[in-house]
């Protein structure tokens, strides 16, 4: 399978424009931050526009709540230009996923939103080609179509094609209610079997219960575990729930790694020897009630650059100093109060 790995918004973004332009027949993506706000060379609105209109077959699937700051006018002018737009609601659930299909032979997966805010964050987003894989994003991506009202007969069809099976590299969803390849499940499997090593890259830690439960056995059977989080994140209400998971699950031996700058990268390497990129946020949203989506895969080339990935924004980063994490009485009121929340959704 061939691959390529962008770590930061921008890079992904000029790689996704570039293939954007280079269409011939299709362009599908679903995305749960798409904004009208980007620069000129990063305009993916007026690009879709140019694309549909040269007869390119361009549909947009949006988050209603991670998109809802798109203005009406801009849905209006994409819908003029011929580029389906279909939104994705739901009262509890989200689809939190990042994914671009070129020509249904080159896919982008991962943690790269489209809005002007985050333009220098670091992240991780894989551009595939390969048409086993590509074909298992395009039939995840019919999978939400069809739940956003999709009529497109075309598109359909991919979710109707049988599962593909023994592929060295695997599309896994969290697609709450359907009974698919599960990250879920992948969590689970490759925390409770890993032997010498977990490596892990979140913005958000605010693992559910049976997550650390997890963690905590690992640790038990002597797994180092690392993590590298941001030190502040872009969700300020967020730091001091991640400073309590982190002050807890580091008195088993977990070390945590302070970014100096947002990563909203989301990676797990086990053993050195197989690795998870995708949407996916270690808390409880994206572990259970968000619709997600990512590439696992035991290719070594893959995992050693991911791997190389890792170790370079862990030498850029300083160990959490857990000593010095203390919070005020009125924090820890506020910080109880939401985890107790998030434990019961």
């Amino acid at each position: 399978m061939k691959y390529h790995l962008y770590t930061t918004s921008r890079k992904a973004w000029s790689a996704m424009i570039k293939a954007i332009k280079q269409a011939k027949k299709s362009v599908y993506i679903e995305m749960y931050i798409f904004l009208d706000d980007m620069a000129d060379k990063h305009d993916f609105v007026s690009l879709l526009k140019t694309q549909a209109l040269a007869g390119v077959e361009v549909v947009l699937v949006l988050d209603s709540f991670g998109s809802l700051e798109i203005k009406k006018q801009t849905i209006a002018d994409l819908r003029q230009a011929g580029v389906e737009v279909l939104f994705f609601s739901h009262f509890w659930h989200r689809t939190h996923r990042k994914i671009i299909l070129v020509d249904k032979r080159l896919a982008f997966v991962g943690g790269v939103n489209i809005e002007k805010k985050i333009i220098n964050w670091h992240d991780i987003q894989i551009q595939l080609e390969g048409k086993k894989t590509v074909n298992a994003v395009l039939r995840s991506f019919a999978y939400t179509y069809q739940m956003c009202g999709g009529k497109n007969v075309h598109i359909l069809a991919y979710y109707k094609k049988g599962l593909i099976k023994k592929i060295r590299s695997l599309v896994l969803e969290s697609l709450p209610g359907h009974n698919m390849y599960s990250l879920l499940e992948y969590y689970k499997n490759k925390i409770i079997t890993a032997k010498t090593s977990l490596k892990m890259v979140t913005p958000y830690f605010i693992p559910p219960r049976w997550l650390l439960a997890l963690l905590d056995d690992a640790r038990r059977r002597n797994v180092e575990i690392e993590i590298i989080i941001p030190y502040d994140t872009d969700i300020k209400t967020l730091n001091k729930i991640n400073y309590s998971y982190i002050f807890q699950t580091a008195a088993w031996g977990v070390k945590f790694y302070a970014s100096p700058v947002m990563n909203h990268a989301k990676i797990l390497i086990v053993d050195g020897q197989e690795a998870l990129i995708g949407s996916q946020n270690m808390d409880i949203m994206s572990l259970g009630r968000n619709f997600e989506v990512g590439v696992f895969s035991r290719q070594k080339d893959m995992v050693k650059d991911l791997d190389e990935i890792f170790e370079k924004w862990k030498r850029r980063s300083t160990p959490f100093q857990v000593a010095r994490i203390r919070l005020n009485w009125w924090d820890k009121i506020k910080v109880g109060t939401m985890r107790l929340f998030l434990s019961a959704i």
